[in-house]
């Protein structure tokens, strides 16, 4: 089944892993042997080989680089303008790799419509497509800069990543958009960028939800239901981002798979993090919408953890094709997994650029 994954850190892999994402994850992990820099050093799952094998043809890739205050004890970039430099890195990699083949931008439905043709086909070796999008938007100097992102390719954006940032508040923190969010969203809006509200702190999240009426989605968004932190989105929220045509992509970092997990020391297989729990999630959010129009993947996969903290059912990125299984188990029809995985997404993505 063709599989379409809505967030994935694959420049932050390639310029600050220093992962070359055109071998086999054995051989990325084969080269990291003995590294101990990252904690997920050797881990790795993600690959283009791997996402080819796992049919995983469309992806949702991000730009990422937090700029941090002198008190912030988190680790980022000194000013807005080095975030901005790093972004750019990241971009000039997603471009090289559409010029080696590797890859393809998607950007408006009629690229969107070529990829998946492309992805029907039964040609060799197949671009993979991407969507950018922009994790944390500390990086944006001014709104000027977000018109340079647009006209670059970017589609989607986050307000904020973890900590207090320049426009939103992020994970672990509490406040609230103030003046310079609220012309972030005005922005957004006019340009018609997807606000994707991951990582949204409860303040910042409904503050954003009175101003904001441009697209929204998650893309890598567990349920609190399950794992009582703020990173998790509540009941109430994700009924807020249903009644918004929002889709919600499922992430696989296991700290947000289940409760009580210690990173660095527990173990996914002791404490049961499979991809069950991802179904789990998905029903929920199925259960609470009346339908299964609002869920898909956004798997975060490589995103600053490997095998040590995902499900351990999952060996590599292709691994997703379990998932269509798991849930004709728990009853859903072919449509509807159908939709779970993939075309949930692409009809939002029509929907808002048509």
């Amino acid at each position: 089944m063709f599989l379409f994954d809505v967030h994935l850190d694959l420049a932050m892999n390639a310029m600050e892993w220093n992962r070359d994402l055109t071998l086999p994850v054995s051989e990325i992990r084969e080269r990291e042997k003995g590294k101990t820099d990252k904690p997920d050093r050797g881990n790795n799952t993600v690959s283009f080989p791997a996402m080819r094998k796992g049919n995983i043809g469309l992806c949702v890739a991000t730009q990422i680089a937090r700029y941090v205050k002198k008190d912030n004890p988190l680790p980022g970039w000194h000013s807005q303008h080095q975030a901005w430099a790093q972004t750019q890195g990241q971009l000039a990699w997603y471009k090289t790799m559409e010029a080696a083949g590797e890859m393809v931008q998607i950007t408006d439905t009629e690229s969107l419509e070529n990829h998946l043709e492309l992805w029907k086909s039964n040609e060799g070796k197949k671009p993979i497509g991407y969507i950018l999008n922009l994790e944390g938007a500390d990086s944006i100097v001014d709104m000027g800069y977000l018109e340079k992102s647009y006209e670059s390719g970017l589609r989607a954006i986050g307000p904020a990543h973890y900590g207090p940032g320049v426009y939103a508040h992020g994970t672990d923190s509490v406040g609230g958009i103030g003046t310079k969010g609220r012309e972030l969203l005005k922005k957004i809006e006019e340009l018609n960028l997807i606000l994707d509200a991951t990582h949204l702190c409860d303040v910042s999240f409904w503050e954003t939800m009175d101003v904001y009426n441009g697209p929204v989605w998650a893309s890598h968004q567990l349920c609190r239901k399950f794992v009582d932190h703020n990173r998790q989105f509540s009941d109430e929220q994700l009924k807020e981002l249903v009644s918004r045509e929002a889709v919600i992509g499922i992430a696989l970092d296991a700290w947000m798979m289940v409760p009580n997990w210690v990173r660095g020391k527990s173990d996914p297989k002791e404490m049961g993090v499979n991809l069950e729990i991802m179904i789990n999630n998905m029903d929920h959010i199925c259960q609470l919408a009346g339908n299964t129009n609002h869920v898909g993947i956004g798997t975060d996969l490589d995103g600053g953890f490997g095998t040590e903290q995902g499900p351990y059912d999952v060996d590599t990125i292709a691994d997703l094709q379990k998932i269509p299984e798991l849930l004709s188990k728990r009853g859903y029809s072919a449509s509807d997994i159908k939709k779970m995985t993939s075309q949930n997404f692409i009809n939002f993505l029509k929907r808002v650029w048509k």
